[in-house]
Protein backbone atom coordinates (compact mmCIF):
# COMPACT_ATOMS: atom_id res chain seq x y z
CA UNK A 1 0.00 0.00 0.00
CA UNK A 2 1.38 3.24 -1.23
CA UNK A 3 1.82 6.16 1.49
CA UNK A 4 1.06 9.91 0.56
CA UNK A 5 4.15 11.00 2.24
CA UNK A 6 2.76 14.68 1.62
CA UNK A 7 -0.15 14.09 3.22
CA UNK A 8 1.11 12.65 6.21
CA UNK A 9 3.78 15.13 6.52
CA UNK A 10 0.64 17.33 6.98
CA UNK A 11 -1.45 15.30 9.38
CA UNK A 12 1.96 15.43 11.30
CA UNK A 13 1.54 18.85 11.33
CA UNK A 14 -1.46 19.36 12.14
CA UNK A 15 -0.88 16.79 15.13
CA UNK A 16 1.62 18.79 16.33
CA UNK A 17 -0.10 22.11 16.10
CA UNK A 18 -3.17 20.57 18.09
CA UNK A 19 -0.90 19.48 20.96
CA UNK A 20 1.76 22.53 21.41
CA UNK A 21 -0.99 25.05 23.31
CA UNK A 22 -0.34 27.60 25.51
CA UNK A 23 1.30 25.17 28.37
CA UNK A 24 3.37 23.09 26.33
CA UNK A 25 4.97 26.60 24.23
CA UNK A 26 5.33 27.89 27.66
CA UNK A 27 7.29 25.19 29.33
CA UNK A 28 4.55 25.34 31.82
CA UNK A 29 3.03 21.89 31.03
CA UNK A 30 6.29 19.70 30.79
CA UNK A 31 7.65 21.58 34.66
CA UNK A 32 3.87 20.31 35.92
CA UNK A 33 3.95 16.77 34.63
CA UNK A 34 7.45 16.08 34.18
CA UNK A 35 10.60 18.61 34.58
CA UNK A 36 9.73 19.16 38.53
CA UNK A 37 10.69 15.50 38.82
CA UNK A 38 14.08 15.16 37.31
CA UNK A 39 15.40 11.95 36.20
CA UNK A 40 11.81 10.61 36.68
CA UNK A 41 10.51 12.74 34.56
CA UNK A 42 12.54 11.97 31.77
CA UNK A 43 11.91 8.70 32.29
CA UNK A 44 7.82 9.82 32.42
CA UNK A 45 8.83 11.38 29.23
CA UNK A 46 10.24 8.82 26.80
CA UNK A 47 7.36 6.48 27.95
CA UNK A 48 4.56 9.08 26.96
CA UNK A 49 6.33 9.89 23.55
CA UNK A 50 5.94 5.82 22.83
CA UNK A 51 2.19 6.75 23.59
CA UNK A 52 1.79 9.43 21.15
CA UNK A 53 3.24 7.91 18.53
CA UNK A 54 1.26 4.75 18.65
CA UNK A 55 -1.99 5.63 20.53
CA UNK A 56 -2.45 9.09 18.58
CA UNK A 57 -1.36 6.54 15.02
CA UNK A 58 -4.12 4.36 16.08
CA UNK A 59 -6.80 7.96 17.17
CA UNK A 60 -6.37 8.68 13.66
CA UNK A 61 -6.55 4.79 12.19
CA UNK A 62 -9.62 3.83 13.70
CA UNK A 63 -11.28 7.19 13.23
CA UNK A 64 -10.21 6.89 9.03
CA UNK A 65 -11.76 3.29 9.32
CA UNK A 66 -14.99 4.18 10.98
CA UNK A 67 -15.40 7.66 8.79
CA UNK A 68 -15.90 9.48 12.30
CA UNK A 69 -16.52 13.17 11.19
CA UNK A 70 -16.30 14.21 14.65
CA UNK A 71 -14.82 13.37 18.18
CA UNK A 72 -18.71 12.91 19.08
CA UNK A 73 -18.63 9.69 16.85
CA UNK A 74 -15.38 8.71 17.87
CA UNK A 75 -16.69 9.03 21.61
CA UNK A 76 -19.49 7.26 20.59
CA UNK A 77 -17.33 4.51 19.15
CA UNK A 78 -14.84 4.14 21.83
CA UNK A 79 -17.71 4.38 25.01
CA UNK A 80 -20.96 3.33 23.39
CA UNK A 81 -23.83 5.94 22.56
CA UNK A 82 -25.44 6.67 26.25
CA UNK A 83 -21.84 6.52 27.85
CA UNK A 84 -20.24 8.02 24.67
CA UNK A 85 -23.12 11.19 25.18
CA UNK A 86 -21.61 11.80 28.92
CA UNK A 87 -18.04 11.96 27.85
CA UNK A 88 -18.91 14.65 25.46
CA UNK A 89 -20.70 16.59 27.91
CA UNK A 90 -17.57 15.72 30.19
CA UNK A 91 -15.04 16.83 26.89
CA UNK A 92 -17.34 20.19 26.29
CA UNK A 93 -16.25 21.19 30.03
CA UNK A 94 -12.94 20.16 29.42
CA UNK A 95 -12.66 22.43 26.22
CA UNK A 96 -13.87 24.85 28.26
CA UNK A 97 -11.07 24.83 31.37
CA UNK A 98 -8.03 24.42 28.49
CA UNK A 99 -9.58 27.20 26.63
CA UNK A 100 -9.58 29.29 30.13
CA UNK A 101 -5.77 27.91 30.14
CA UNK A 102 -4.63 29.09 27.34
CA UNK A 103 -5.85 33.15 27.57
CA UNK A 104 -4.43 33.19 31.38
CA UNK A 105 -1.06 32.22 29.39
CA UNK A 106 -1.92 34.80 26.77
CA UNK A 107 -2.09 37.38 29.24
CA UNK A 108 0.75 35.50 31.51
CA UNK A 109 3.27 36.48 28.43
CA UNK A 110 1.90 40.10 27.85
CA UNK A 111 2.58 40.54 32.25
CA UNK A 112 5.83 38.55 32.54
CA UNK A 113 7.18 39.31 29.45
CA UNK A 114 6.14 42.62 27.77
CA UNK A 115 5.66 44.18 31.70
CA UNK A 116 1.73 45.11 30.54
CA UNK A 117 -1.13 43.90 32.34
CA UNK A 118 -2.98 40.89 32.07
CA UNK A 119 -6.01 41.67 31.78
CA UNK A 120 -5.12 43.64 28.32
CA UNK A 121 -3.19 40.27 26.92
CA UNK A 122 -6.48 38.95 27.44
CA UNK A 123 -8.82 41.17 26.22
CA UNK A 124 -6.24 41.49 23.17
CA UNK A 125 -6.30 38.15 22.33
CA UNK A 126 -10.36 37.60 22.54
CA UNK A 127 -10.38 40.79 20.35
CA UNK A 128 -8.02 39.17 18.04
CA UNK A 129 -9.95 36.15 18.23
CA UNK A 130 -12.83 37.61 17.60
CA UNK A 131 -11.72 39.37 14.54
CA UNK A 132 -10.21 36.49 12.92
CA UNK A 133 -13.45 34.40 13.54
CA UNK A 134 -15.60 36.77 11.40
CA UNK A 135 -13.21 36.74 9.06
CA UNK A 136 -12.27 32.97 8.75
CA UNK A 137 -10.08 30.24 10.17
CA UNK A 138 -8.13 29.22 7.28
CA UNK A 139 -5.44 31.92 8.18
CA UNK A 140 -4.97 30.83 11.34
CA UNK A 141 -4.44 27.35 10.70
CA UNK A 142 -2.12 28.20 8.87
CA UNK A 143 0.16 29.75 11.09
CA UNK A 144 0.78 26.37 12.45
CA UNK A 145 2.22 25.21 9.45
CA UNK A 146 5.19 28.65 10.28
CA UNK A 147 5.20 28.14 14.22
CA UNK A 148 5.32 24.36 14.67
CA UNK A 149 8.41 24.25 12.56
CA UNK A 150 10.41 27.08 14.11
CA UNK A 151 9.26 26.31 17.82
CA UNK A 152 10.70 22.45 16.69
CA UNK A 153 13.91 25.00 15.66
CA UNK A 154 13.96 26.76 18.63
CA UNK A 155 13.53 23.79 20.99
CA UNK A 156 16.45 21.83 19.72
CA UNK A 157 18.63 25.30 19.42
CA UNK A 158 17.68 25.93 23.27
CA UNK A 159 18.72 22.06 24.01
CA UNK A 160 21.86 22.27 21.97
CA UNK A 161 23.06 25.61 23.98
CA UNK A 162 21.48 23.52 27.69
CA UNK A 163 23.40 20.71 26.89
CA UNK A 164 27.01 22.62 27.04
CA UNK A 165 26.35 24.70 30.37
CA UNK A 166 28.56 23.26 33.32
CA UNK A 167 26.86 20.72 35.31
CA UNK A 168 24.17 19.24 32.32
CA UNK A 169 24.75 15.64 32.88
CA UNK A 170 24.84 16.13 36.99
CA UNK A 171 21.37 18.17 36.36
CA UNK A 172 19.40 15.13 33.65
CA UNK A 173 20.01 12.46 36.63
CA UNK A 174 19.31 14.59 39.62
CA UNK A 175 16.10 13.55 41.57
CA UNK A 176 14.84 16.22 43.46
CA UNK A 177 12.36 15.99 46.26
CA UNK A 178 8.80 16.23 45.87
CA UNK A 179 6.21 15.56 48.22
CA UNK A 180 4.02 14.29 45.11
CA UNK A 181 6.22 12.19 43.59
CA UNK A 182 3.71 9.43 43.44
CA UNK A 183 2.05 11.63 40.30
CA UNK A 184 5.65 11.14 38.34
CA UNK A 185 4.27 7.41 37.63
CA UNK A 186 0.86 8.77 36.31
CA UNK A 187 2.14 11.90 35.15
CA UNK A 188 3.13 9.94 31.85
CA UNK A 189 -0.42 8.14 31.39
CA UNK A 190 -2.63 11.12 32.59
CA UNK A 191 -0.58 13.76 30.14
CA UNK A 192 -0.85 11.64 26.89
CA UNK A 193 -4.25 10.92 28.17
CA UNK A 194 -5.29 14.61 28.20
CA UNK A 195 -3.74 15.47 24.79
CA UNK A 196 -5.01 12.97 22.96
CA UNK A 197 -8.58 13.23 24.24
CA UNK A 198 -8.10 17.09 24.09
CA UNK A 199 -6.58 16.80 20.21
CA UNK A 200 -9.06 14.62 18.86
CA UNK A 201 -11.46 17.19 18.51
CA UNK A 202 -9.46 18.14 15.15
CA UNK A 203 -7.46 14.79 14.55
CA UNK A 204 -10.30 12.91 13.87
CA UNK A 205 -12.21 14.76 11.02
CA UNK A 206 -8.66 15.24 9.63
CA UNK A 207 -8.21 11.45 9.28
CA UNK A 208 -11.49 10.66 8.07
CA UNK A 209 -11.28 13.02 5.45
CA UNK A 210 -7.58 11.09 4.19
CA UNK A 211 -9.45 7.78 4.58
CA UNK A 212 -5.81 5.81 3.45
CA UNK A 213 -4.80 3.69 6.01
CA UNK A 214 -1.08 4.39 6.03
CA UNK A 215 -0.35 7.59 5.14
CA UNK A 216 -2.86 8.33 8.22
CA UNK A 217 -0.68 5.69 10.41
CA UNK A 218 2.71 7.37 9.06
CA UNK A 219 0.96 11.18 9.95
CA UNK A 220 0.66 10.02 13.80
CA UNK A 221 4.20 8.00 13.83
CA UNK A 222 5.86 10.93 12.55
CA UNK A 223 4.04 13.97 14.74
CA UNK A 224 4.36 11.67 17.52
CA UNK A 225 8.30 11.36 17.37
CA UNK A 226 8.00 15.34 16.52
CA UNK A 227 6.17 15.70 19.81
CA UNK A 228 8.31 13.47 21.57
CA UNK A 229 11.97 15.52 19.97
CA UNK A 230 9.95 18.96 21.37
CA UNK A 231 9.09 17.62 24.95
CA UNK A 232 12.54 16.22 25.25
CA UNK A 233 14.84 19.22 24.30
CA UNK A 234 12.51 21.52 26.56
CA UNK A 235 12.74 18.87 29.44
CA UNK A 236 16.90 18.57 29.27
CA UNK A 237 16.49 22.35 28.95
CA UNK A 238 14.37 23.42 31.54
CA UNK A 239 16.15 21.45 34.23
CA UNK A 240 19.21 23.65 33.37
CA UNK A 241 16.93 26.82 34.52
CA UNK A 242 17.06 27.73 38.32
CA UNK A 243 14.25 27.89 39.99
CA UNK A 244 12.30 27.09 36.82
CA UNK A 245 9.07 26.05 38.83
CA UNK A 246 8.72 29.81 39.38
CA UNK A 247 8.20 30.93 36.47
CA UNK A 248 4.97 31.56 34.39
CA UNK A 249 6.82 30.91 31.20
CA UNK A 250 10.02 29.34 31.59
CA UNK A 251 10.88 28.61 28.19
CA UNK A 252 10.80 32.45 27.08
CA UNK A 253 12.88 33.39 30.53
CA UNK A 254 15.68 30.09 29.24
CA UNK A 255 15.56 32.08 25.69
CA UNK A 256 16.33 36.03 27.21
CA UNK A 257 19.60 34.42 29.05
CA UNK A 258 21.05 32.05 25.94
CA UNK A 259 19.76 34.03 22.93
CA UNK A 260 18.27 37.14 24.00
CA UNK A 261 18.62 38.30 19.99
CA UNK A 262 15.97 35.97 19.09
CA UNK A 263 13.95 36.13 22.17
CA UNK A 264 11.14 38.72 21.10
CA UNK A 265 11.06 36.30 18.02
CA UNK A 266 10.16 33.28 20.79
CA UNK A 267 7.66 35.05 22.47
CA UNK A 268 5.83 36.24 19.41
CA UNK A 269 5.91 32.26 18.39
CA UNK A 270 4.86 31.61 22.02
CA UNK A 271 1.74 34.02 21.49
CA UNK A 272 1.08 32.87 18.09
CA UNK A 273 0.65 28.72 19.53
CA UNK A 274 -1.16 29.90 22.32
CA UNK A 275 -3.36 32.61 19.89
CA UNK A 276 -4.24 29.93 17.18
CA UNK A 277 -4.72 27.21 20.05
CA UNK A 278 -7.84 29.60 21.64
CA UNK A 279 -8.90 29.88 18.45
CA UNK A 280 -9.11 26.47 17.56
CA UNK A 281 -10.58 25.34 20.77
CA UNK A 282 -13.25 28.10 20.39
CA UNK A 283 -14.05 26.77 17.26
CA UNK A 284 -14.60 23.26 18.33
CA UNK A 285 -16.76 24.06 21.51
CA UNK A 286 -19.09 26.43 19.20
CA UNK A 287 -19.26 23.53 16.49
CA UNK A 288 -20.24 21.21 19.57
CA UNK A 289 -22.91 23.66 21.35
CA UNK A 290 -24.58 24.59 17.99
CA UNK A 291 -25.85 20.93 18.03
CA UNK A 292 -28.11 21.32 21.30
CA UNK A 293 -28.93 25.14 21.17
CA UNK A 294 -29.38 26.62 17.89
CA UNK A 295 -28.45 30.24 18.53
CA UNK A 296 -26.24 32.68 16.28
CA UNK A 297 -22.62 31.76 15.93
CA UNK A 298 -20.69 35.10 17.33
CA UNK A 299 -23.27 34.46 20.25
CA UNK A 300 -21.86 31.75 21.37
CA UNK A 301 -18.54 32.30 20.79
CA UNK A 302 -18.68 35.82 23.06
CA UNK A 303 -20.63 33.98 25.71
CA UNK A 304 -18.11 31.05 25.35
CA UNK A 305 -15.08 33.84 25.60
CA UNK A 306 -17.09 36.00 28.69
CA UNK A 307 -17.05 32.57 30.66
CA UNK A 308 -13.05 31.63 29.56
CA UNK A 309 -12.57 34.80 31.02
CA UNK A 310 -13.27 35.53 34.53
CA UNK A 311 -11.71 31.56 34.79
CA UNK A 312 -8.33 33.34 33.15
CA UNK A 313 -8.39 35.94 36.17
CA UNK A 314 -7.01 33.06 38.45
CA UNK A 315 -3.21 32.37 37.99
CA UNK A 316 -2.00 31.25 35.25
CA UNK A 317 0.62 28.58 37.29
CA UNK A 318 -2.13 28.09 39.16
CA UNK A 319 -4.86 27.38 37.13
CA UNK A 320 -2.93 24.66 34.83
CA UNK A 321 -1.04 22.86 37.76
CA UNK A 322 -5.31 22.10 38.84
CA UNK A 323 -6.94 22.06 35.47
CA UNK A 324 -4.12 19.97 33.51
CA UNK A 325 -4.09 16.81 35.75
CA UNK A 326 -7.71 16.74 37.02
CA UNK A 327 -8.62 16.95 33.00
CA UNK A 328 -5.77 13.79 32.36
CA UNK A 329 -6.94 11.62 35.30
CA UNK A 330 -10.42 12.30 33.90
CA UNK A 331 -8.87 11.51 30.23
CA UNK A 332 -6.87 7.98 31.71
CA UNK A 333 -10.36 6.16 30.94
CA UNK A 334 -10.42 7.32 27.04
CA UNK A 335 -6.98 6.16 26.51
CA UNK A 336 -7.60 2.87 28.05
CA UNK A 337 -10.29 1.95 25.97
CA UNK A 338 -8.43 3.78 22.73
CA UNK A 339 -5.71 1.24 23.68
CA UNK A 340 -8.99 -1.89 24.06
CA UNK A 341 -10.58 -0.93 21.02
CA UNK A 342 -9.26 -2.87 17.76
CA UNK A 343 -9.26 -1.25 13.89
CA UNK A 344 -11.86 -2.79 11.54
CA UNK A 345 -11.49 -1.36 8.52
CA UNK A 346 -14.69 -1.78 6.10
CA UNK A 347 -14.58 -3.91 2.64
Amino acid sequence: MKTNWGAAFQIAAVYVGTVVGAGFATGREIVEFFSRFGLFGLIGILMSGYMLIYMGSKLMRIAASIGARSYEEMNEHLFGRFFGRIINMVMLVMLLGVCAVMLSGAGAVFEEQLGLSKSLGIFITIALSLAVMVVGLKGVFAVNTFVVPMMILFSLILFFLSSKLPGFIEQVVFLPYAEDGWKSVVAPFSYTALNLSLAQAVLVPVAAEIKDDNTVKWGGILGGVALTLILLSSHLTLIMLPGFETFEIPMAVIMKQLISGLYWIFVLIVYGEIFTSVIGNIYGLERQIQRYIKLPSLLIVALLFLICYFISLIHYGTLLSILYPVFGYISLIFIILLWMKPIKFNN
